[in-house]
């Protein structure tokens, strides 16, 4: 019991971890992907533009930890369930990893731009705009649709196996149904992901991601559910 309180623990850091680094380092990017300046202010604002590439990354990090966490936890109930919820956590990393890179090599073509005095700015633009749609469509892609899957997949296990309260896990379908749809609704330009309709749409599964934060950290999974469970895997 002692390994999977340490397991809770951890997963728990990792969420919160992951929510703060992804909103710092959208915060510290806005130099550089937001303004009609992007390519004059990206340069003057390297570090800052830096830094928040390096928050992203904690938050890979972090997306990964929480999958290999609970995957021993996981795979007691459906081992298929808890083996995609890995590899789809994975491959959300992988996206937004893919938004960072497109975030630095703006970062460059900012520098370039600034170096070169700007003999063809129409270029440079072009450059720049399919840059940062990438960021943008990685953006979407990762924290909103493979975000929508990978909460559906844990809080269904955690809702058959109530390990933890019923209310986190119903919250978890219901955050996750909604960040998928609005991921649809983004994809074919309903709404914009940053938007009233986004925030009300990302709200629930950002609400169940703190709140099962807390309560794997201070209370930990189930203790009966997880004997129950171990006990019906060797039998």
């Amino acid at each position: 019991m002692n390994s999977n309180k340490k397991a809770a623990k951890m997963v728990g850091i990792l969420f919160i971890l992951a929510a703060v680094t992804a909103v710092v380092g959208l915060d510290l990017y806005n130099p550089i992907l937001k303004g009609s300046d992007y390519l004059l202010n990206g340069s003057k604002h390297a570090n800052q533009v830096v830094l928040g590439a390096v928050m992203e990354l904690v938050l890979v990090v972090s997306a990964i930890g929480t999958s290999t966490t609970m995957f021993p936890i996981l795979r007691k109930y459906n081992e298929t369930i808890a083996l995609w919820h890995v590899c789809f956590r994975f491959l959300e990393a992988i996206i937004i990893t893919v938004g960072v890179i497109s975030v630095l090599s703006l970062l460059t073509l900012s520098r370039e731009f600034v170096a070169a005095g700007a003999p063809d700015p129409a270029s440079f633009q072009a450059s720049g705009i399919v840059l940062k749609a990438i960021h943008d469509w990685t953006f979407m892609l990762g924290p909103l649709f493979m975000l929508g899957i990978n909460t559906m997949m844990y809080s269904y296990i955690f809702y058959k196996t109530k390990l933890v309260p019923r209310f986190i896990s119903i919250l978890g379908l219901t955050g996750a149904t909604c960040v998928f749809v609005c991921a649809l609704l983004v994809m074919f330009g309903v709404i914009e992901q940053i938007s009233v309709w986004g925030g009300i749409l990302a709200l629930p599964v950002a609400a169940n991601e703190m709140i099962l934060a807390v309560w794997l950290i201070v209370k930990g999974f189930n203790e009966t559910a997880l004997l129950s469970l171990s006990a019906n895997r060797f039998n």
